[in-house]
């Protein structure tokens, strides 16, 4: 009874597109044949390459010949073409697969007295009722080369000694130390120190920032649809210019108002009799000075989101918690904060995602200072992210910050996964499928 269908998936196995031709799909079975042998000669030709790659990270180092400077192995393009390897294996791998489920799910039709489509079918049936599917492939491959494999990288990289000054190609190969970075990073005292004070920071920066960017914007948009307030419009448009600037001009901007020794916040402060601050060189007030920034920043996006939802929510709620006797500030607790937290709260948890992640307001207003002293090549305002940033470009201690990338997506992953599910809007969602 199986026999059409166990010879299709012999014939696949063997190679793809046999399978198809096999179900008198022959063009189809062509083009697989002729895809298959162009993946099998690419792999030929590398996978064993890739292989010894990310085994060895290289054999061969700079040497003199004739008196000359010859560079050997570098490390990190092996390891760089061997992941590319690989990636294109799996993805050869599974369409491989899928030529043979493709097979056999053919020959069971012939088996039940189904014809099997021909080419001009199968495109049809493609585009009318797999079009998405098919759609998707070119985005899931860039995906992969593009997001999940430079991951990959920065984890792998996390277990070389990929460092200045003794191990940076092509003059010095790069090798596997396996958990020696890790346990650098959280067992020395200079860099132990460094991690936890600058993930102190990196945390309550982030939720600093979140919760008065957030609730600054709530406020705004509050007052603004408060009746009674004339020119709404206008107030609309003139607290959303500080977004509507490009970011790089107001941070460079405020960098100059707030220097401590000729910026013009500070000479108004002496105008009026007042001493100085020094809002960019202390760090406390510097810290104060990018959260203060900060909320010039992102004020506005808040105020534009919250401000969309409060035209979405009925006017009859409001109206039967009035019948109620409900005062100004019941009708906020009671309607308006729950609504809006409901509808935002996606957006409340990809905000904090993001100020762990928020390079500019750091880098660009403070350069991660002032200096302290007893940090590894960072600053008082450094986050995580900023510090990975000098340690890569400034200091090439790769492995280093690759151990930190690792970090920063664990905790920002973790987060937003944990709390995300535990949204309302995401269980009314599981509930409506």
């Amino acid at each position: 009874m199986d026999r059409l269908r166990n010879r299709a998936t012999a014939l696949s196995v063997l190679s793809m597109g046999l399978g198809q031709m096999y179900n008198r799909q022959f063009v189809k079975g062509l083009l697989m044949l002729l895809a298959w042998a162009a993946g099998l000669y690419y792999l030929i030709n590398n996978l064993g390459t890739a292989l010894w790659g990310i085994s060895t990270l290289g054999e061969v180092t700079r040497h003199r010949v004739n008196g000359k400077f010859v560079d050997g192995d570098h490390s990190i393009f092996i390891l760089v073409q061997s992941l590319i390897t690989l990636m294109f294996f799996l993805i050869f791998a599974y369409f491989y697969v899928m030529n043979i489920r493709d097979a056999r799910r053919i020959a069971a039709g012939r088996e039940e007295g189904t014809e099997p489509n021909n080419f001009e079918q199968t495109v049809r049936y493609i585009l009318d009722y797999k079009f998405a599917q098919t759609f998707l492939i070119i985005p899931g491959i860039g995906i992969l080369f593009f997001t999940i494999m430079p991951i990959i990288f920065m984890v792998m990289i996390a277990f070389t000694n990929y460092a200045s000054p003794n191990h940076i190609p092509p003059a010095k190969l790069v090798n596997w130390v396996g958990f020696q970075t890790f346990r650098d990073l959280l067992l020395l005292k200079t860099w132990s120190h460094t991690l936890f004070g600058v993930l102190t920071w990196t945390i309550i920066w982030a939720i600093l920032s979140t919760v008065t960017t957030y609730f600054g914007g709530l406020l705004v948009a509050l007052l603004i649809n408060q009746q009674g307030i004339k020119f709404k419009g206008l107030w609309r448009t003139i607290l959303i210019l500080p977004y509507a600037i490009p970011q790089l001009v107001s941070l460079l901007v405020m960098r100059n108002m707030f220097n401590g020794e000729f910026g013009p916040i500070n000479q108004y402060l002496q105008y009026f009799g007042l001493g100085g601050l020094p809002w960019l060189t202390d760090p406390f007030w510097a810290k104060a000075t990018v959260i203060l920034v900060n909320m010039w920043v992102g004020i506005p996006v808040s105020m534009i989101l919250i401000m969309g939802v409060l035209t979405t929510i009925p006017r009859d709620m409001y109206e039967a918690a009035e019948v109620d006797g409900a005062s100004g500030f019941q009708k906020f607790r009671i309607v308006t904060l729950p609504m809006i937290l409901f509808t935002t709260a996606p957006t409340l948890i990809m905000q904090f995602a993001g100020n762990i992640n928020n390079f500019n307001a750091i880098y660009l207003l403070t350069s991660g200072n002032p200096v302290k002293g007893d940090y590894q090549y960072a600053g008082a305002t450094d986050l995580l992210v900023t510090w990975l940033y000098k340690l890569t470009l400034n200091q090439n201690k790769y492995n280093m910050a690759a151990a930190v990338g690792i970090i920063i997506f664990v905790i920002i992953a973790s987060f937003s996964i944990y709390n995300y599910r535990r949204t309302k809007s995401f269980k009314e969602e599981d509930m409506i499928q």
